[in-house]
């Protein structure tokens, strides 16, 4: 397993198993790799993934960025909201756990786009 599938693994995890999540997304917090073709609203899918080495000495670290979706219809600006700061709220300084031999240092979330 690479570094950046074991860390979307804990994202999705950590996304399926947080309460405020699955309260914003659905009672089976709809969180997906790759969403299905029909998947209700409001539902996360997992986008573009950008690593970039970040080493430190006798350390191989990586620098990953992981953007997430979160889809609804148009007259949901409210519900989208409170998703983006539900997923914000379970993943900002989260203590994730990552696959051996990988592990996550700091996990932080750098902005929310809403249009």
């Amino acid at each position: 397993m690479s570094p950046e599938t074991a860390f979307q693994t804990a994202v999705i995890d950590r996304l399926k198993g947080e309460t405020g999540v699955a309260a914003a997304l659905g009672d089976s917090a709809r969180v997906y790799s790759s969403a299905p073709n029909g998947a209700r609203f409001p539902y996360l899918s997992v986008g573009r993934g950008e690593t970039e080495p970040a080493d430190a000495d006798q350390t191989d670290l990586i620098d990953h960025r992981l953007t997430l979706h979160i889809w609804g219809r148009r007259d949901d600006l409210d519900a989208l909201k409170d998703a983006a700061g539900a997923v914000r709220a379970a993943l900002h300084q989260a203590d994730l756990t990552l696959s051996a031999p990988y592990a996550c240092i700091l996990c932080r979330v750098v902005y929310t786009d809403l249009f």
